[in-house]
């Protein structure tokens, strides 16, 4: 089974156009990754606007999938 990062973001700066929560968001990729048998590894959580660059959280994912953690 290849090994996977779940990430979830919430976006700070438009709060009334986000859809889902962080929770929901959340719930619905674990079922996807159950269904699809992808095992996540690790999640990630970030309530950040991705309009600029620099977050942090969702870097640091990067940098770990770049070493193979996860795909």
């Amino acid at each position: 089974m290849n090994k996977f990062f779940l990430y979830a973001r919430k976006s700070t700066d438009e709060p009334d156009r986000q859809i889902l929560s962080i929770e929901s968001q959340i719930d619905e990729l674990k079922e996807f990754a159950t269904r699809e048998q992808l095992e996540i590894v690790e999640t990630f959580v970030e309530s950040q606007t991705a309009k600029e660059p620099g977050r942090p959280i969702f870097n640091n994912m990067l940098s770990l999938i770049e070493k193979g953690k996860a795909r």
